[in-house]
This record gives C-alpha cells, structure tokens and sequence, in this order.
C-alpha cells in the first residue's frame, strides 16, 4: 500500500476508534501515523500534519483524564437506546437525534454518519453531528471535522456552506478565533420564466424551511422568572422541533413548565436573522444516564414566526 494511504487508512482508524471513546485505542493509531510522517523527508505540510496529530493525542488526554477522574455516568444498553429510538424517532434522522438527547451522543454519531450517504438527509444530519461533537467534547472537535469535510468530497459546495454558516457563529459565540474556510459555491442563474399562450407563467413558491436556530429567548409570563428572558442554546433541531439541554444547576428555570405550555414571546436567533414567535413546550425529561446524567432536555416546537 502507498505510505500516503496508509497513513490516511491509520488517521481514519484513529477518527473511529475516538468516536467510539476507545481513547486507547485511537491514540496508538495517531501515534503509529506520527512515527510513520516523521520518517518521510519530503512530505508537503508535514509539519502542520504532525502539529494536528499532537493536538489530536492531547484532546485524547484530556478527555481520558476526564473518564477516569469523573463521576460515574452509566451508558444505557444498546436494547435501551433501540427503544428510544423507536419512542421518539419516526424516521432515521429522528431516531439519531433522539439518541443525542438522551445523552447517547457516540452511538448517535455512528448513526448520523451512517446517514451521511443519504443526500435526503447528509445536510441535517452533518449539523446535528457538529451538535453531538460540541456537546461530547469541544467545538474545536466540530471544526475539525467540518475542515476534514471540507477537503473531501462527501459534501457538494452548497450543502457544506450551509453547515458551516450554521457553525461559524458558534464557533464566534464561543470566543474562539477561527475562521471556518468557505466552499466555492457557484452562482446560480435564475431561467427566465416560460410563456404560455402570452401569460406569464410562474412556478409555484416551495414551502419555507425551518430556519436553523442557534439559540431561542424565552419571556415567562408566570412562576418565579415572570416578566424576564432567559436564553438557552438550542443543542439538537428536527425541522421545527428544538431540544434544549438544562443543566441541572438551572433546573429551577424550567420546573414550572410543562408539557402543552404555549410560549407566546420567544426571540428565535438564527444565523442570517433574528426574529420572534410563539413556540408550545413538547416534552421535558430528565436525563437518566450518559455525560449528560441529570440534566433535562426541554423540546419545543416553533408554533409561528
């Protein structure tokens, strides 16, 4: 095998077992893949190549430290994150964002990849897996994969441009000063309308999309927090549906809201606008197990805008 393909096939190797949280594992791959650049003399950005693999190899560090030294967080079994799926997920892109909810981001991530071959679902489903990597880990782990992205060809221009003015703000929200690179997107040239019989003909308007929302602002109109807005970051999206994860240190935002609450002053923040509506509370549940152990995940549902 050429030594640039096995190095790639060790890289790719390392990304899998990482996703997996087999830390282990995946830093005997980076490593054998750093040992391997180091004896080529002439490799093009090899420095910047062996730079990203120690940085790859540190983050593993970290997250290693973390599973050893913090509390016990219990993985549900693979019958329990099945039934989730099937409890609240009504097609494949549901199902994975349902795991991602629940806490079950590494086996979420799996299915989202898998769905990355789907161009039905390739654009949300990269979204949401940028959701799961800021959520498991940092959103330097989400940059670095939309950069991996970004120098394939999995992705055609537009849809990679609209993953990355979906993270781009999250990226600067965060304070990190990183400049996502931009797809070459090509314009497009609108045809000219046909005529029929001398009557202007014009195709129908295609329904609007749910904007990709960010972050919402809820006013409560009761309870404890009536008259004020809070914010919260919006963590996994399903067309109009929004999750929001609660830590549980600010459960008491969320404790007098339930299911069938109608939110009648909501500031929706998206990428490209900012405007406001009405949302109805969906669902609300505690987090059993997972990183997320504790927390809730409130789901909204955008009524109007």
């Amino acid at each position: 095998m050429d030594i640039s393909l096995q190095i790639k096939s060790l890289l790719n190797q390392a990304e899998l077992y990482r996703t997996q949280g087999l830390f282990t594992e995946a830093r005997e791959k980076y490593n054998a893949a750093s040992d391997m650049i180091h004896k080529i003399d002439k490799l093009k950005n090899k420095d910047n190549l062996l730079k990203m693999i120690s940085g790859k190899i540190e983050q593993l560090e970290k997250k290693t430290e973390k599973v050893e030294t913090g509390p016990s967080s219990p993985e549900l079994s693979e019958k329990g994150q099945n039934l989730i799926k099937n409890l609240f997920g009504e097609n494949d892109l549901e199902k994975a964002v349902a795991l991602a909810k629940f806490g079950q981001f590494e086996r979420a991530i799996v299915e989202l990849e898998a769905l990355l071959k789907d161009d039905v679902y390739r654009v949300e489903a990269g979204k949401n897996i940028m959701r799961c990597k800021i959520a498991i880990a940092s959103v330097d782990d989400a940059v670095d994969q939309y950069n991996q992205w970004f120098s394939g060809d999995l992705f055609t221009a537009s849809q990679l441009e609209s993953i990355r003015t979906y993270l781009q703000p999250i990226v600067d929200r965060k304070g990190i000063d990183k400049t996502l690179p931009a797809p070459d997107v090509p314009v497009q040239v609108e045809d000219e309308p046909p005529s029929i019989g001398g009557i202007e003909f014009n195709m129908p308007e295609p329904e609007e999309d749910i904007l990709d929302i960010t972050s919402i602002g809820i006013t409560f109109t009761s309870g404890t927090q009536k008259g004020k807005m809070v914010e919260f970051d919006v963590n996994f999206q399903s067309g109009g549906m929004l999750s929001l994860i609660i830590s549980k240190g600010d459960r008491g935002l969320i404790e007098e809201l339930q299911v069938g609450d109608q939110l009648d002053d909501v500031q929706y923040y998206s990428p490209i606008a900012m405007f406001k509506g009405t949302a109805v509370v969906s669902n609300k549940t505690e987090i059993k197990t997972g990183p997320k152990q504790g927390d809730f995940c409130l789901d909204v549902k955008v009524a109007s805008t």
